[in-house]
């Protein structure tokens, strides 16, 4: 456990520098989990570090393999300076948890509810995960271990979570596109789902 999350902070301090702050949250019952802090050209990330130290078990599963399995680590990126974004660390420690506490594979297109604000003020209480690869790049792991993806987490309103339920991640996406929706913005305005 302790040396896949070396390996995975040794590559995020390669991909977004070196953390300016870091907390970590323990849940009962579950491993402790820590939010790290990048700031760096106006924009604040926030990446989760112990997610990926056990693999995530489908809960249909009658037996939870210990090495194999999907592992992910989550990354938030806002604009500083306009929201106390920092309040986030908690909310992201719960998402992160969910796979130990829920039995739930964390995947592109899921959807995740803290059922609040993400921060104080957001008009945010979810967000929608979106495809690793870009911002940090999945760490490949010793076999039989799968990579650990970074998965980049988009927050969304309450309205838009729930034209994603109907209309799927995809087109919600592509809405997003369409309007030149500023995602990292931490005040953004819904955008028009008609």
């Amino acid at each position: 456990m302790g040396e896949v999350l070396a390996l995975v902070e040794a590559r995020l301090r390669s991909a977004l520098g070196e953390p300016d702050a870091r907390a970590a949250v323990t849940f009962l019952g579950t491993d402790r989990i820590e939010v790290l802090r990048f700031i760096g050209g106006g924009v604040v990330r926030y990446a989760t570090l112990g997610m990926s130290a056990h693999p995530m078990t489908d809960p249909e599963d009658a037996f939870a393999d210990p090495v194999k399995g999907p592992r992910a680590e989550l990354v938030l990126s806002v604009r500083a300076g306009s929201a106390d974004t920092d309040k986030v660390l908690r909310p992201l420690a719960v998402l992160a948890s969910s796979p130990q506490v829920e039995g739930v594979v964390v995947a592109p297109g899921n959807s995740m509810d803290v059922g609040e604000p993400l921060w104080p003020g957001a008009p945010f209480t979810s967000v929608l995960v979106a495809e690793s690869g870009g911002l940090v790049e999945d760490l490949g792991l010793d076999d039989p271990m799968d990579p650990v993806r970074f998965l980049p987490l988009l927050p969304m309103t309450p309205n838009e979570a729930a034209w994603k339920r109907v209309h799927g991640a995809e087109k919600l996406q592509e809405r997003w596109l369409k309007h030149g929706t500023d995602l990292r913005d931490p005040l953004r305005p819904p955008v028009s789902l008609t």
